[in-house]
């Protein structure tokens, strides 16, 4: 079946909503701790300053306009508190960048009556500027260099912190969440590419994950007995059936005297010895060991073995030295399956079958392409044509075969770890592809 487009496997989507959630949770806590920081913060701010514009009044008002120049030097000289003169000629910004700002501002002007003007800056100068009034002349007190906010950096330092705890939190989780389906679906893979005995852990504490795996242990075991007891009958069947076979041949060969009549029967009983040897090859069990192996050099055997000019003609493309994973013996099965289905089925009327092997290379995969120049397969029966027993048309139903060289071809490559491929070609015939991993 076509992948989607856009796929995202369950590890991410699990992370990304694990993530998203707990971020927002984060994002939640560290605004909601703002708003609730941010009123005491404006009240505490607030009384201080209004304490040291007092303060700075109450010298002022209790000194006389001789002395009152010497004390507003000296606050002048202070790291903490600068007093200067207020002209009219003074420019200044309203502090209302933030609403902390705001809350602070509003609560100074409530101690230190409607005549308060607090700023961020005067006469381009930044600062935390209160102006007041004493005697009927206006000062400056600037409080600090800077403006008093609560979004300090200890604030960004400890959301980053949070959200990146956030981030291994959610991927640990969510690697742990999905850890069980991993082994459930490498060990699906195990069964489906016929490896019976693969088992999954039955001691694991999760209830449910402990029940699964104990299901399916018990499928696997199940499905090993089914596979072991057909392949026992069929080379059961296959070893009964043989002896006869070549029994009624010699007699056939010796009793029957009309040329053609023994002809006749000893094809069909070579006949009914290939469709067994088909059912052997079909049920053969699955243990390969895959090595590197000379791609041109199976195909031109395997094509010399089947050429024969007024049945079928093979031309050959490989390139040389060209080498690929598989078991040599398996591979030659493969080929050897591809060149007689299309001998059967790949020709045109009264005429010999013409195969063209050509090969093409995608990055880590080879692609050897079989093709005929036959009929070709309805478009509706191609995803059919490797079942078992099935032939494409009706004209195949009185074809000599067992139904079984495709499905051989299939299960072969899937023990290979290769892929098959079947089209029309755009011009005439079936197209057989079959892709399997380059070797170095």
């Amino acid at each position: 079946m076509p992948r989607p487009q856009l796929a995202l496997n369950l590890f991410w989507r699990t992370f990304a909503l694990i993530a998203l959630l707990l971020a927002g949770s984060v994002m939640a806590w560290q605004l909601t701790f703002r708003a609730l920081d941010a009123e005491p913060r404006a009240l505490q701010a607030a009384r201080q300053l209004a304490s040291l514009v007092n303060l700075s009044r109450a010298a002022l008002a209790n000194t006389d306009a001789i002395n009152r120049l010497a004390v507003i030097g000296s606050m002048s000289r202070s790291e903490v508190v600068k007093v200067r003169l207020a002209d009219a000629q003074d420019h200044w910004q309203p502090y209302d960048e933030s609403s902390f700002d705001r809350r602070l501002a509003a609560e100074l002007v409530t101690r230190l009556g409607p005549g308060t003007v607090v700023a961020r800056s005067v006469n381009e100068l930044p600062g935390l500027w209160v102006r007041y009034t004493v005697d009927q002349q206006d000062y400056w007190l600037q409080a600090s260099d800077a403006p008093l906010s609560v979004e300090t950096s200890a604030h960004w330092w400890w959301l980053g912190i949070a959200l990146l705890a956030t981030a291994l939190g959610s991927a640990l989780i969510a690697r742990l969440i999905n850890q069980p389906l991993r082994e459930l679906a490498d060990a699906a893979g195990r069964i489906r590419e016929g490896e019976y005995d693969s088992r999954l852990d039955e001691t694991t504490m999760t209830s449910e994950i402990r029940e699964v795996n104990m299901g399916f242990n018990r499928m696997a075991r199940e499905l090993a007995r089914i596979e072991e007891d057909r392949t026992v009958m069929l080379a059961g069947i296959s070893h009964d059936l043989r002896t006869p076979l070549a029994r009624l041949r010699l007699e056939a060969e010796m009793s029957v005297q009309d040329d053609e009549a023994r002809q006749f029967m000893v094809q069909d009983i070579d006949q009914l010895d290939a469709i067994i040897h088909k059912f052997m090859d079909y049920a053969r069990p699955t243990e390969l060991q895959l090595r590197p192996v000379a791609l041109a050099e199976i195909v031109e055997r395997e094509a010399q073995a089947v050429r024969a000019p007024d049945q079928i003609r093979i031309n050959v493309e490989v390139p040389a030295g060209l080498k690929v994973w598989a078991d040599e013996t398996d591979l030659a099965r493969v080929i050897l399956n591809l060149f007689e289905n299309a001998r059967r089925y790949g020709h045109l009327p009264e005429l010999p079958t013409q195969v063209d092997v050509s090969c093409d290379q995608a990055g880590a995969w080879i692609g050897l392409v079989v093709r005929d120049h036959g009929p070709g397969v309805p478009q509706d029966k191609l995803a059919h044509l490797t079942t078992p027993f099935y032939r494409g048309d009706a004209a195949r139903t009185a074809a000599t075969g067992a139904g079984l060289g495709l499905a051989i071809v299939e299960k072969s490559l899937q023990r290979l770890g290769g892929q098959l491929e079947l089209a029309n070609a755009e011009d005439g015939g079936l197209q057989a592809t079959i892709r399997l991993q380059r070797a170095a």
